[in-house]
């Protein structure tokens, strides 16, 4: 099966690194133009110079910051003032790390602005030309958090459950115009952010970072943690003319972690 993007344009956050960095990298693979976002314009320019062209393709960066959500409003509002796009992945850096207790109702709000607001705005405006041309994808990076959540992930665990839940509903909104929405549940993945959270745990647990890394794989049935270019293959399959009778699912990506259905 070939998977060809050939003609669309995908917009991606938080892809200056990690997995949306190997999401840009797939798509752009498959054919697609990309424009990415991330607030490290240095990571971004480098990214763009070495996404395959093969197809013509067109990549451009858009420098913007998840946490202040009043100016990421205007610029995303600009951009699609004279872009429309095919392809939505939605992603964005994880809140901070913590427990049910060690966080404050306002960090319940900034998560929420990250994770929730701004991932509802930006999708209400890519759908405006998607529902024109009854076609378009929209991807949500989630967790397998929203299912059996992580104790030390509270506030990831609570707003990317409303995410989800968002996504399946808005699934059943937009079906009719043939556009898709499906959210990836996230195992662990060799990132920079599993290296953050890793250094976070093994401070808290008083064991080495080498050892907290090995107790994760062996979590994991199939021993060893998830390489980004998997994930970016996933994405690039949800987004394809083949995946076109899968919506409103939440598919996990984990390596077998998850144990409930």
């Amino acid at each position: 099966m070939n998977i060809s993007l050939k003609g669309k344009k995908a917009l991606i956050g938080g892809s200056s690194r990690g997995i949306g960095k190997a999401i840009a990298q797939q798509l752009a693979e498959s054919g697609a133009s990309v424009t990415v976002m991330a607030r490290n314009e240095e990571k971004l320019k480098v990214l763009i110079s070495k996404l395959s062209v093969s197809e013509g393709q067109k990549h451009n960066y858009l420098l913007i910051d998840f946490n202040d959500f009043s100016a990421y409003q205007q610029t995303i509002s600009k951009f699609f003032v004279s872009n429309s796009i095919d392809i939505l992945v939605n992603n964005t850096q994880g809140p901070k790390a913590g427990g049910v207790l060690d966080v404050e109702v306002s960090d319940y709000q900034e998560a929420f602005d990250v994770l929730f607001k701004g991932i509802v705005f930006t999708t209400q405006l890519a759908l405006q030309q998607m529902i024109k041309n009854k076609w378009g994808r929209i991807i949500n990076v989630a967790s397998i958090s929203v299912k059996e959540p992580l104790s030390y992930l509270a506030l990831s665990n609570s707003i990317r459950a409303a995410m989800v839940t968002w996504a399946k509903t808005l699934a059943t909104d937009v079906a009719q115009h043939q556009i898709t929405v499906n959210s990836i549940l996230t195992g662990y993945f060799d990132t920079e952010r599993i290296k953050d959270l890793n250094t976070t745990k093994a401070r808290q647990l008083g064991i080495s970072i080498d050892e907290v890394r090995s107790n994760m794989e062996q979590q994991v049935p199939m021993k060893r943690i998830g390489n980004p270019k998997e994930y970016g293959f996933l994405v690039a399959f949800l987004a394809s003319e083949q995946a076109s009778y899968i919506t409103g699912t939440q598919i996990p990506i984990d390596g077998g972690l998850l144990k409930s259905l």
